[in-house]
């Protein structure tokens, strides 16, 4: 089956989508995206995908002319022309075409792009299981990263310094030793049974599945601290996890090399993988392999 991609209100096969070169999301990165996860054919957590997006359009005075209705319409029928059971959808919004000119134009109108993939969300099954490893890396990004725009050459970067070292991520951190979150995760450790995680501000994206990670272990009686940590206090932690749409938990067993805890993924991470896993299935029907 050909892949087909959404582009200003038409289904087109995906080799023959286009922007115009002078779209602004290409020349100025002036652009909020959105990833969401397909699984068993259904959108997890979407409701709180279109909040963050239509929250960082508003911070940056970008009006999309579709109802959250209309767009959850388009994007269910890409999903279902594509054909993936499994997979994520990405959704990018851009200020518009206009001549390259650094202010806002006067008359733009913003454009609407989505692509669908297949993904496949088992083969975090056997990673929560053995644990992944991280590096850390200084963070280089904007002051607004709790905007999720398309500018993200510091995280492509960092995700590819992981890459070279071997890693599954890097961790941003600051000039204060305060780790941040990853390239394209957000970053928890446990410490004597307390589950901490960098609290929400303009130094981190508030990630869906961050979100949905405190709602259940909050559900679960299970102690959270939403503070800064340092890059020491992870490295001397009992546990280390990550959170993200497309890696929905996954125990961090190594850091710059450094062994965290026993070295293997811990009970912490066990027991929050299964709420996880619990709250999916519940959502969309998906069931993890055993």
């Amino acid at each position: 089956m050909p892949q087909l991609a959404y582009v200003d209100g038409r289904i087109v096969p995906l080799a023959q989508a286009r922007i115009p070169v002078e779209d602004r999301g290409l020349q100025f990165a002036d652009a909020l995206y959105e990833v969401a996860a397909v699984l068993n054919g259904r959108l997890l957590d979407w409701p709180q995908h279109l909040i963050r997006l239509r929250r960082g359009l508003a911070a940056l005075f970008i009006e999309l002319p579709i109802s959250d209705a209309a767009l959850t319409l388009q994007a269910k029928r890409l999903i279902a022309a594509n054909g993936h059971a499994d997979a994520i959808i990405y959704l990018q919004v851009s200020r518009g075409v206009a001549r390259r000119d650094h202010g806002f134009p006067a008359n733009s109108r913003a454009s609407l792009i989505m692509t669908v993939r297949r993904f496949d969300f088992a083969q975090r099954i056997a990673q929560q299981r053995t644990g992944i490893a991280v590096i850390t890396v200084n963070d280089m990004r904007w002051r607004r990263v709790d905007l999720k725009t398309t500018g993200l050459l510091a995280n492509v970067m960092a995700k590819q310094d992981a890459r070279a070292a071997g890693a599954f991520e890097a961790w941003l951190v600051g000039p204060d030793d305060i780790v941040r979150e990853g390239s394209s995760t957000n970053a928890w450790i446990v410490k004597d049974d307390v589950l901490i995680t960098h609290p929400l501000s303009e130094s981190i994206l508030a990630g869906i599945a961050r979100a949905a990670l405190l709602r259940l272990a909050a559900g679960a009686g299970m102690t959270i601290a939403e503070r800064p940590f340092t890059l020491a206090e992870a490295l001397a932690a009992d546990e280390a996890l990550l959170t993200s749409t497309t890696a929905p938990l996954l125990p961090v067993v190594t850091i710059d090399g450094c062994p965290i805890g026993s070295g293997r993924p811990g009970p912490i991470a066990a027991r929050l993988a299964a709420l996880v896993w619990g709250d999916i299935a519940t959502q969309t029907g998906w069931q993890a392999p055993a």
